[in-house]
């Protein structure tokens, strides 16, 4: 990992936004993304007692993939279209893929996850990461492949190789990496995963466009 090109991206970020993602002058339209009130909606939709109705939890989950503006609307759609489509016995196998992602066994449920909603082309990096995101949103990461691919090959981490179909093991080395990156950071820039993971993107594709 490259911590000398992350420091250089932090000093010249914060050189012309001191507050960081706190700034006033910097971009408006990030006052739309508040990462607070999407949590506050995500742990109401999906606690722990919801889980006893498969149907009002995944109703839930699909209003939390819905509330989130780092997902695309054509996966929106398409995760509408199959939650529609799904029996009683799958809603029951799907919220239970849920709870473990959330609450249990999380390498389970993740990888049970990917499972079921690749059988309607949906295992995606930002529907399986979004949940788990919103309801932890200071220790777990939303995966954005074009983010996530960017990071890897700027900072130069080893032993990771990005695919489109998610893998726990994966998420395990790549959020590993960017705690560790996270923690070399001013708070101005890491308050939010969401926030963090945007200013890595912003910050190298400005540094690129300076370089070019």
């Amino acid at each position: 990992m490259n911590l000398d090109k992350l420091k250089d991206l932090e000093s010249e970020f914060l050189a012309m936004y001191p507050e960081g993602f706190k700034d006033e002058t910097f971009f408006p339209k990030i006052q739309k993304f508040n990462p607070q009130k999407l949590e506050d909606f995500a742990k109401n939709q999906l606690k722990k007692e919801n889980f006893s109705n498969p149907n009002l939890l995944i109703e839930g989950f699909f209003k939390t993939v819905q509330k989130s503006v780092m997902v695309s609307l054509f996966d929106k759609l398409k995760l509408k279209d199959a939650i529609a489509s799904l029996n009683s016995y799958e809603k029951d196998m799907l919220s239970i893929e849920i709870y473990e992602l959330l609450y249990g066994n999380k390498k389970d449920g993740f990888e049970g996850l990917v499972e079921f909603l690749a059988q309607y082309n949906l295992a995606k990096w930002t529907i399986i990461s979004v949940a788990p995101y919103c309801i932890n949103r200071h220790s777990e990461y939303f995966i954005k492949p074009t983010t996530t691919k960017m990071v890897i090959k700027y900072f130069e981490l080893q032993d990771l190789v990005y695919k489109p179909k998610p893998s726990f093991e994966f998420y395990k080395k790549y959020t590993k990496a960017l705690d560790e990156m996270k923690s070399n950071l001013d708070d101005s820039l890491t308050f939010d995963n969401v926030a963090f993971t945007s200013f890595l993107k912003i910050a190298i594709e400005s540094d690129k466009s300076d370089i070019s």
